[in-house]
């Protein structure tokens, strides 16, 4: 059985290395639409593969942080880094590139560390991300799958080395979220306080 929950953010990147000069040398945004796919084999005991309130914690709180955010990646020039940081309030400096291919294993990644993390407190042990699709634009999109999201081919996904600035984080429910998570802790579900 699977699940869909989409999310939507504005962003702006530099893609260097790629084809297109307008890409490659220019800041550009988009507006992203973020499906993340959650599958299970059996059903929870409200019989649900995933509550999609649980979904509005943590995962709602980590793709918000890319949300009128400059993406930059952190093999970029030194002058450029320094003025994204300057001159934006919303940064990630990412380990990767920041092309739709690469944010969708960043996204795919967290969001299944962050799903780790999360006390499961109604039987859906057995819920995992199946995948995520970013859509850069109307008509072109990026795909991840586990096999993807964890290909050494295409570069390990350390969320160490992901960093988002002050300002987001002081926007998340938990200013100490990212941190919480990179130190392995564990985040209370939902419906345990409901």
């Amino acid at each position: 059985m699977i699940i869909r929950k989409l999310y939507r953010f504005e962003a702006s990147h530099i893609v260097r290395n790629c084809s297109s000069n307008r890409c490659k040398y220019s800041i550009h945004g988009h507006s992203f639409r973020c499906e993340l796919f959650l599958s299970a084999d059996r059903l929870d005991r409200g019989q649900m593969v995933y509550d999609f309130g649980l979904l509005k914690g943590p995962i709602k709180d980590f793709l918000d942080g890319f949300d009128h955010a400059t993406l930059f990646w952190e093999d970029d020039s030194p002058a450029y880094i320094k003025a994204m940081k300057e001159q934006s309030k919303r940064w990630v400096q990412l380990p990767v590139s920041p092309t739709a291919e690469q944010l969708s294993r960043v996204i795919f990644v967290t969001c299944q560390v962050l799903l780790d993390a999360t006390d499961r407190a109604n039987g859906d042990e057995a819920a995992r991300v199946q995948s995520v699709i970013l859509h850069e634009t109307e008509t072109g999109y990026a795909q991840c799958l586990s096999e993807d999201a964890y290909s050494p081919v295409m570069g390990r996904i350390d969320l160490k080395r992901v960093i988002f600035s002050g300002p987001i984080k002081a926007e998340w429910r938990d200013a100490r979220m990212w941190e919480h998570l990179l130190a392995g802790g564990r985040f209370e579900s939902l419906c345990a306080r409901r």
